[in-house]
């Protein structure tokens, strides 16, 4: 059986199918609960229990400095509900991860609420917000 461009490029579409290469294409579709919802996996949301540090207002929305940490967690996500993609970020702790906490740059599209999220060990979900006041937004928007 000989190899020809077509067979090539569907084995090659299925390939990136399977492994959930065009998932990402649709990440702008996801709403903020949405992406809540599935972290909390059904769990009640409980605020505190987790420290969020942004400083309160971001002259440069392309790069505003965060840090999220939350003792014994197993996983973080930070949201931003008015950027056009709202989950910015999810980070998930093994077993041997001496520290829960994740800190990075995210963009914002415009002056909102930033929400963090832990997911505990046992089930529970924990969620704090601080608002952020953009002044240059960093996402086109």
């Amino acid at each position: 059986m000989a190899i020809t461009r077509r067979r090539m490029l569907v084995s090659g579409s299925a390939t990136l199918l399977a492994l959930g290469f065009p998932g990402h294409l649709w990440a702008d579709d996801i709403t903020a609960a949405q992406a809540i919802a599935a972290f909390a996996n059904g769990a009640e949301i409980t605020p505190g229990g987790v420290i969020l540090t942004m400083e309160p207002v971001a002259e440069d929305g392309f790069r505003v400095p965060i840090r999220v940490a939350a003792e014994g967690a197993e996983a973080l996500l930070i949201v931003a509900p008015e950027n056009p993609v709202k989950p910015i970020a999810l980070a998930r702790f093994g077993p041997r991860a001496v520290e829960q906490q994740l800190a990075t740059r995210i963009r914002l599209a415009r002056t909102q609420e930033v929400l963090a999220l832990a997911r505990m060990p046992d089930g529970t979900v924990r969620q704090v917000a601080q608002a952020v006041d953009v002044v240059v937004g960093g996402c086109g928007a």
